[in-house]
């Protein structure tokens, strides 16, 4: 266990924070400045400009993405120029966003994790290229089989090369219950995910996984014996700048009117405002726009030669360099833009997103924080952001395409879910609108004839193919004058064969759209071909409930409530996980209510 004087010490950072972010106050800006500002705001668009349409206003694009509050601090000769908070840090509140507002973006967290560990082995108190299990002493890392005899390092866990399970982690209600960071390693109870494990032997590839940084935040804290927030702190984030910015989980009751609230993509507020996340290096540092670019700027003068804050040559070299991946460093990814280098890194908490974007060739850069868990005005900041301040080969101007208005009736005969390559896609209706959908990508159609559409989000032309009867087939695709295999319709669920991820994903954006019979459909069938698959069971379950089949959902989750899904987690622990999932995305629980007091399962 800590000692005392470790408790006292989190509780003078969470002091410290909270005196010096309450003088954290807009600046006075140059009339160049200001202008710069305004070039910004007022040049947003996506990738594409229909018709006579012109580029938007930063708030008029947060209004057309229901974006609750931005902030963003731009970085032009190796100093933050400007920044500046749009839209509410709590709406309900009536607080508006500022630039002191403190976020939760997520997977920006392991750039700075990654700092920490690159500075203990700058300090010799380990080796980045040895096995990990030489530093853990809390808990070990199990190899089994699939790693083939090859031992998991440090590099690999910073780089995402480790072949490890586990992409991303869900955060916890602030009332509880919340896991330790054991518990979610080994997939325990009351933990969301499954544990953390191989895929496949380290170093084959990048596969990114946020249970693998989580491993090195067990790591650090082995070796330094403090809890992991205070000691990033001291070593990390205050020598760096980032004076503002915590890991403290959840923060101190103190810094609470410095947060921003989260919201989901559809604007309802996420419960407790923001969600706990004990996966710190992976998910849960608290930071300002401006205090990350004080880290960008660290970086990009220490790539520069200058000397960095906390890191030497060295290893900063190994930060912004990718390893064994063409683009994952320990840390960051790093984009090559027709000769100009950039490294960078995105984030998105449930409820919040964000990314960051720093020149290694010089010193400009961008940091973007959302309280919306909805990215799509950030690409769009962004590139206004690289056209006003002339980053080098970063800026893409928008298509201009011209489109034409479809009858509504006509689009919806187009309606069903399509598989091409190893892939599959689908057209829907959502919100009154219909939309394309592919790669977990909601695309709004624009279509060129009444057959022929395209979407902003991804480069294929799309044309609807008919049989000789006049029923909907598949569409061609075609990208820059070539043509691709045709996507086909599913027009026989029945006979179906995919794999089971393939079902599941299907059915689940079915389930989104309220599409319930559908969704139940391929469920059904997605247990007929995987019988022992225990998630598609329940799953079919929760769907019947949902199209008010009370009886068959009763008589599913009573046949196994006494199953065991993997070893230390139950069906009835399943039950609980996916009671919250709904409770949280604000669905009707009357009939989960019934089930958990008819079944006598303890709710979460």
């Amino acid at each position: 266990m800590y000692n005392l004087s470790n408790v006292r010490m989190t509780l003078l950072l969470v002091a410290s924070i909270f005196i010096s972010s309450t003088g954290y106050s807009q600046k006075t800006y140059s009339k160049e400045t200001i202008d710069k500002i305004r070039e910004v705001e007022n040049n947003i668009s996506g990738g594409l400009l229909l018709n006579d349409e012109k580029p938007g206003t930063i708030i008029e694009r947060m209004a057309k993405y229901k974006v609750k509050g931005l902030s963003l601090a731009v970085i032009h000769n190796y100093k933050v120029v400007w920044a500046k908070g749009y839209g509410w840090a709590d709406e309900a509140e009536k607080r508006p966003m500022t630039a002191a507002t403190l976020f939760e973006p997520g997977s920006i967290s392991k750039s700075l994790n990654a700092v920490g560990i690159l500075k203990l082995a700058q300090d010799k108190k380990l080796d980045l290229y040895t096995d990990i299990n030489n530093y853990l002493t809390s808990w070990k890392f199990p190899y089994d089989s699939l790693s083939k005899g090859k031992k998991i390092t440090l590099a690999n866990l910073l780089s995402h090369t480790g072949g490890l399970t586990v992409h991303g982690f869900p955060g916890h209600d602030i009332k509880g219950p919340i896991p330790t960071l054991l518990q979610v390693l080994d997939g325990k109870s009351p933990s969301f995910t499954p544990a953390v494990r191989s895929m496949y032997e380290p170093g084959l590839r990048h596969e990114y996984s946020g249970g693998g940084t989580s491993i090195s935040q067990v790591i650090l804290t082995d070796i330094v014996k403090q809890p992991y927030d205070v000691w990033m702190y001291e070593n990390v984030l205050k020598p760096i700048g980032m004076t503002h910015s915590t890991y403290a989980q959840p923060p101190a009751p103190a810094l609470r009117k410095m947060l921003a609230s989260a919201y989901n993509r559809d604007g309802q507020p996420i419960d407790g405002k923001f969600h706990v996340y004990p996966e710190q290096a992976a998910a849960g540092l608290w930071m300002t726009p401006t205090d990350l670019s004080n880290y960008i700027i660290d970086m990009q003068l220490a790539y520069q030669g200058k000397k960095s804050k906390v890191l030497n040559a060295d290893m900063v070299k190994l930060h912004l360099t990718p390893y064994i991946d063409e683009s994952a460093a320990m840390g960051t990814f790093i984009e090559n833009h027709d000769g100009a280098m950039y490294f960078q890194h995105g984030a998105g908490n449930d409820g919040f997103c964000g990314q960051f974007f720093g020149s290694l060739d010089d010193g400009n850069g961008v940091v973007i924080f959302l309280n919306t868990d909805f990215y799509k005005i950030i690409p769009e900041v962004i590139n206004s952001v690289a056209k006003a301040y002339n980053w080098k080969n970063f800026y893409r101007e928008p298509r201009r395409k011209n489109s034409i208005t479809v009858d509504e009736k006509l689009i919806k005969t187009y309606e069903g879910v399509y598989l091409y390559d190893d892939s599959w896609a689908a057209i829907g209706k959502m919100d009154n609108e219909f939309h394309y959908y592919a790669n977990f990508t909601y695309a709004k159609m624009y279509f060129t004839t009444p057959t022929s559409f395209f979407n902003e989000e991804f480069q294929a032309e799309k044309d609807m193919k008919k049989d000789d009867m006049g029923n909907v087939i598949g569409y061609s695709r075609m990208v820059n004058g070539k043509e691709y295999p045709m996507a086909k319709k599913i027009t026989n669920i029945d006979t179906l064969k995919l794999a089971n991820q393939l079902f599941g994903d299907i059915a689940w954006y079915l389930f989104e759209i309220k599409n319930y019979k559908e969704s139940l459909a391929y469920f059904k069938r997605g247990t007929q071909v995987y019988p022992e698959d225990l998630n598609m069971l329940i799953n079919m379950a929760h769907l019947y409930l949902f199209n008010n089949e009370y009886t068959k959902a009763r008589d599913i989750y009573k046949a196994h409530q006494k199953d065991m899904i993997k070893p230390g987690y139950s069906w009835e622990d399943l039950m609980r996980d996916d009671y919250t999932y709904f409770r949280d995305k604000k669905y009707d629980m009357k009939l989960f209510e019934q089930v958990f007091t008819e079944l006598n399962i303890k709710k979460p």
